[in-house]
């Protein structure tokens, strides 16, 4: 019977699997983050290189 009782006492003690589930969180918010910054970059590149396209083709419009 004490060796169940310290088994059980072991196993509510042990905080392996949170640091596995906080590690996760933190990966899942990195990633979002990176989604984020590269959806916000990847508009301004989309506008900045139609530019660039509109001045070469015409450079009139560009002043």
């Amino acid at each position: 019977m004490t060796n169940l009782y310290n088994g059980i006492r072991k196993f509510a003690q042990d905080e392996e699997g949170a640091t596995a589930v906080e590690y996760g969180m933190m990966v899942g918010l990195i990633a979002v983050a990176i989604i984020v910054t590269v959806a916000a970059i990847g508009t301004q590149l989309n506008t900045l290189f139609a530019r660039i396209r509109t001045c070469i083709t015409t450079p009139a419009a560009c002043t």
